[in-house]
């Protein structure tokens, strides 16, 4: 029987069955890896998207053989440590991925490899710090130490030292942090009396995930996010806790901390959706995060499936709620052109670009989409040996903004733009959508 060429249905995706055994064997786990770097070795189609591709590619064309059984196993890791799960492969240039019989699923085989290269203790100390997103933004937003933390952060003597030290390459923007968090600006108890005037599609009242990056390290996008809101008649109020997402401990390939941060905020969050509220999450990929992963890896919990239904990006909100006329479109100042970075963890959630659809909106307003992916991925840039190749991988993204002379320029996923700001070099600030948003409204 032949099998087909391409899959002409809709990708679909298997639970993580990552508590079995055979999980983390390494002998299965290089059998699969074989099987699939020989389908995308016979395919190459996402040559473009990331390093991951280009590292397989010429590791096999370097090779005796010329095909992956000339690869030596033990380089099997280097295409591993390029991938950063931003799924854009599995979501938009795959054609083997389920319901094809090929069964490719390359993000979640990357996923599994950093998972058995965990458990084997085969993970630098430096990326523990970085996935420790919670511990590193407690001691960092303490109001002495937040000062000279962002001054070490901007010192080259330091940033020298913490290149040789820790593997943090002196040259990559680290982002600052704030003691007066995004939680203590809004308070947890806003707006928690207020109903908002319920859609087919949302309850019109919404819990702010604050995310560990929008509370200590910019909240001014939490902010904005709560002024459009509450611009739009839409109660905003906070969980009375929250740990972090889970996303960084998801890319080490530490998924029993992943379980324990799923233990932390899904009954939180669970409690809330039962009392009339929905949930946005203003990083893409915190928001990504309980939409897609959690319930793939704990597909039996009936209480992340609830959280997964009732958690929005902020724009897929704002556009449901313009579907059903309940969007306040009394702009009050025009944006001029925009390029706008798509980014790939919205992307891959299937809702279509609300971002770009709002901006649009605002008269005398011209959005330039830019669909490719920056290579941040929140920690692949900072590291020494992956810098670089970050910068590369956003240089295309950066002549865009160029090319297109736009008034501004931004991502929603606040790291892919100053990413991208840090490609600029030319003293231009990213401005992020909700910010530019807020503008436009004059509020």
């Amino acid at each position: 029987m032949a099998v087909k060429e391409g899959n002409l249905e809709a990708p679909t995706r298997h639970p993580l069955d990552w508590k079995r055994p055979e999980f983390y064997d390494e002998a299965s786990l290089f059998h699969e890896l074989e099987r699939v770097y020989d389908h995308c070795h016979g395919c190459r189609r996402c040559v473009s998207l990331c390093n991951a591709f280009p590292t397989l590619f010429d590791l096999v064309d370097e090779s005796a053989t010329m095909e992956v059984d000339g690869v030596r196993k033990e380089d099997y890791w280097k295409v591993v440590d390029h991938c950063y799960l931003c799924d854009l492969c599995f979501m938009t240039k795959c054609p083997y991925t389920p319901p094809h019989e090929w069964n490719l699923d390359f993000p979640h085989l990357m996923l599994r490899a950093k998972a058995v290269k965990f458990k084997q203790g085969e993970v630098r100390l430096r990326d523990k710090i970085l996935t420790s997103t919670d511990s590193v933004g407690s001691l960092a937003g303490i109001p002495v130490v937040a000062g000279i933390v962002n001054a070490a952060n901007r010192a080259k003597p330091t940033r020298k030292l913490l290149e040789s030290v820790l593997g943090v390459h002196a040259d990559a923007r680290l982002p600052e942090y704030h003691s007066k968090t995004l939680r203590s600006r809004l308070g947890s108890g806003a707006d928690a009396s207020r109903r908002g005037e319920e859609t087919a599609g949302t309850k019109g009242r919404v819990v702010l995930f604050t995310t560990c990056y929008g509370n200590r390290n910019e909240p001014i996008i939490g902010e904005d996010l709560a002024a459009v809101f509450r611009h739009n008649g839409i109660p905003v109020t906070l969980a009375a806790k929250e740990q972090c997402c889970g996303m960084p401990k998801l890319e080490l390939g530490d998924l029993e901390s992943v379980e324990k941060a799923k233990n932390a905020n899904i009954p939180v969050l669970a409690q809330l959706v039962d009392q009339g509220w929905d949930i946005v999450a203003p990083v893409p990929s915190c928001a990504l995060m309980f939409k897609q992963e959690l319930p793939l890896i704990f597909p039996d919990d009936p209480q992340v499936k609830k959280v997964s239904t009732a958690i929005f990006d902020p724009f897929e909100y704002l556009m449901l709620r313009h579907k059903e006329g309940k969007l306040n479109t009394d702009f009050k100042h025009p944006l001029g052109k925009v390029a706008y970075h798509a980014a790939c963890h919205q992307r891959v959630q299937n809702v279509g670009s609300k971002t770009r659809e709002l901006l649009s909106l605002v008269p005398g307003t011209q959005v330039d989409a830019i669909e490719r992916c920056s290579g941040h991925d929140g920690t692949y840039a900072v590291k020494t040996e992956f810098h670089e190749t970050a910068m590369k991988i956003v240089r295309p993204v950066v002549n865009r903004v160029k090319q297109s002379q736009a008034d501004h320029y931004g991502s929603d996923c606040p790291m892919a733009g100053h990413h991208i700001e840090h490609g600029m070099a030319d003293g231009s600030k990213t401005e992020h959508p909700m910010s530019l948003l807020r503008k436009a409204y004059g509020i």
